[in-house]
């Protein structure tokens, strides 16, 4: 008989053992199942919409982020951009982008935890803005599924869904999504619908 119980507490611990695992397991599943928004913007003076509050790039980001219950983060450098004049701004760009410039961000964020991470940003001379490639180049893709939107004036997503294959190495990379900066700034209802149109088109 206590050879009997004895068994009979050895099959418990171990199913209690495996019980627990299961669950471990399971927590950290839904864990790296999380998504997370990554975006840079800027407000002040923009191109086609003039003096805004919130950056175009901003609006879209937080809309994808309502949709799909992402987490959200911004993208800040520790230089401040000029938001007071938009030929200044684009200078700035121009000359970062020249010098193949990497400015320093304020805070980062660890993406472990997270299996899919949207990327937003404005399209400035036909590439992503040099910052972007400060957070892109510091992480470790690998595993990792991209997606990639941005807001324009006309040059679409300017092929940067090649430039973060190459940046995000071991990462694929979704179709991404290219939003009109003045429709994301005057239209909000125009620009929510592209954003729920392309999310159920991607699954996401």
């Amino acid at each position: 008989m206590k050879k009997f119980l004895s068994i009979l507490m050895a099959i418990t611990i171990l199913a209690g053992t495996a019980m627990a695992q299961n669950k471990v397991a399971k927590e950290a599943s839904m864990q790296n199942s999380k998504s997370l928004v990554i975006y840079f913007s800027l407000p002040g003076d923009q191109y086609n919409v003039g003096i805004i509050k919130e950056g175009n790039t901003a609006i879209v980001a937080k809309m994808i982020a309502d949709e799909t219950g992402a987490d959200l983060f911004e993208l800040e450098t520790v230089r401040a951009y000029t938001t007071t004049s938009y030929n200044t701004l684009i200078n700035e760009a121009k000359d970062e982008q020249q010098k193949k410039a990497r400015p320093a961000l304020k805070a980062d964020k660890d993406i472990s935890a997270y299996s899919t991470i949207y990327i937003g940003y404005p399209i400035w001379w036909g590439d992503m803005p040099m910052a972007v490639y400060t957070f892109l180049e510091a992480h470790n893709w690998q595993g990792k599924t991209v997606v990639p939107f941005c807001t324009h004036e006309g040059s679409g997503l300017s092929g940067t869904e090649s430039r973060l294959r190459s940046a995000c190495k071991g990462a694929t990379v979704s179709k991404g999504l290219a939003i009109q900066g003045k429709t994301a700034q005057t239209n909000r209802t125009v620009a929510k619908k592209s954003v729920d149109d392309w999310l159920k088109k991607s699954g996401k």
